[in-house]
């Protein structure tokens, strides 16, 4: 099968071994996939992460024990996890001790023609919800999770940090939910959409900041976003961190301590929120798409993927 690959380097294989499913798992031809930032860190050396890469993707299963699955549309949660380990069975599955990761950590990820993954994993798309939107399941099933871990109100001043792909799903998410929250970024562009979907932005080259924001979310995907938001947040407020980046600088984590500030790590969310929200037309996707370009020009793709300014690259199959 042809796939994108790192192993050291990034390099396309038009000749790869198809995955070999384990019991149980169900095999998927994939029609479409999106790069995102953690794509990127992990050619930076993020994860220390070898073979295809890719999590976030809509497919055709062709083979599964569940014959009823033969043939739909599916999305696939990205956590593949063992069931038995305490941490499974205390409800923190996403967290399994024995976990591995689309893409991510010892798992083949959805750059390629086919992936594999358990039947559990997988959420059947509606058809009224294209294979354009339902690429976004995954990162906007993250952007959900932060509504499940922070209390927020109309009250509650928030800040997004981050005009890229995740932050302008974040915003979205945030705005629908009633929080008051505007955008910080770099690029006018991406600004401009928040003006269309009456989201409050500025410029980053205009900010001052005032420790007075209730919660700060970092969706900047580096380690200067997060001192950003440590001079931002007010005494005793909250940062969301949303960013995976490869190691850099160390951090002065000193402000944390002084204003009593609470971090919170937010990973991955309810992939049944977000198809719901897809459903329902509640979020606009379709203007973060940037180009969509071949599997043969993978490289090509994250390349382009990791300009500033760019938003989704999508990766076809077809």
């Amino acid at each position: 099968m042809r796939a994108l690959t790192f192993d050291k380097t990034l390099s396309f294989d038009a000749r790869r071994a198809d995955p070999i499913a384990d019991d149980g798992d169900t095999l998927i031809k994939v029609r479409q996939a999106g790069i995102c930032s953690t794509d990127l860190e992990i050619t930076k050396g993020y994860m220390g992460f070898h073979g295809v890469l890719g999590h976030e993707f809509v497919g055709e299963v062709v083979s599964s024990p569940n014959k009823d699955l033969v043939g739909q549309r599916v999305v696939g949660e990205i956590n593949i996890v063992c069931g038995r380990c305490d941490l499974c069975l205390s409800g923190l599955s996403t967290h399994c001790r024995n976990r591995t990761v689309l893409g991510i950590l010892n798992h083949d990820g959805a750059f390629a023609d086919f992936v594999r993954l358990p039947e559990s994993n997988l959420h059947v798309v509606p058809k009224t919800v294209d294979d354009d939107s339902a690429v976004f399941v995954e990162p906007l099933a993250a952007a959900f999770q932060i509504l499940k871990q922070i209390k927020l109100d109309g009250r509650k001043w928030v800040t997004v940090l981050g005009d890229g792909r995740l932050g302008l799903l974040v915003a979205q998410v945030l705005r629908n939910a009633g929080c008051p929250v505007r955008v910080i970024g770099k690029h006018p562009e991406k600004l401009t959409l928040c003006e269309k979907w009456s989201i409050r932005s500025r410029p980053l080259e205009d900010i001052q900041p005032r420790h007075d924001q209730d919660v700060v979310v970092d969706c900047t995907g580096s380690a200067g976003g997060f001192e950003l938001a440590m001079q931002m947040v007010r005494p005793r407020g909250t940062i969301v961190l949303k960013s995976t980046f490869a190691a850099g600088k160390p951090l002065n984590l000193a402000p944390l301590v002084i204003d009593e500030i609470q971090v919170i790590g937010s990973r991955c969310g309810a992939f049944k929120e977000a198809i719901r929200a897809l459903t329902e037309k509640q979020v606009d996707v379709a203007s973060l798409i940037h180009r969509r370009m071949k599997i043969e020009q993978g490289v090509e793709a994250m390349n382009l993927a990791g300009r500033p300014g760019v938003l989704k690259v999508l990766l076809t199959m077809e």
